[in-house]
């Protein structure tokens, strides 16, 4: 299938009713397209449990135009199998074909502790004159204030501000 309106015309044919009852379905499984117009965006979510995932997303069924209720995972099930060529494969099956690459395993836990005597009034300027916040120095200072050490989080949250 090339469209979500196509698996939408395949539903209206399976299960009655018309395109549009099934339309935002296919909409919400085809919706990685809009990051990555190639066919592995289906990795994101057709696999068998992108298909619990509708069905947790739009319920356990629908009533189609015509009246009858259809299991939301019937829906999905047809969606996944029109595009994997009849199958419905697992997560697993798409994540043990990522290829690693070396910065997918280094991770790092940054638990270095703030500088003593940094200013941070200076920080916020420098971020201000860089582009990087638009915030103003109290709210910068909140944002801040979870890895600030703890002789200043007391004047932080009394003044907003470190003197």
């Amino acid at each position: 299938m090339a469209h979500p309106l196509h698996h939408a015309e395949s539903s209206a044919r399976k299960f009655g009713g018309k395109p549009s009852d099934y339309q935002c379905l296919h909409d919400w499984f085809d919706s990685s397209k809009e990051h990555l117009a190639l066919f592995v965006h289906r990795a994101h979510r057709h696999h068998a449990l992108g298909i619990f995932e509708l069905e947790r997303q739009f319920g356990r069924s629908l009533t189609n135009s015509a009246g009858r209720v259809i299991p939301t995972r019937w829906i999905g099930e047809q969606h996944v199998r029109e595009d994997c060529q009849g199958r419905i494969p697992s997560l697993g099956d798409w994540l043990k074909r990522i290829q690693p690459e070396p910065w997918m395993a280094n991770g790092r836990i940054d638990n270095a502790p703030p500088e003593v005597g940094r200013d941070p009034r200076a920080e916020w300027l420098a971020e201000v004159a860089a582009g990087k916040t638009i915030l103003g120095l109290k709210d910068w200072m909140a944002a801040w204030a979870p890895t600030a050490p703890s002789f200043m989080k007391q004047e932080i949250a009394e003044t907003g501000e470190v003197t």
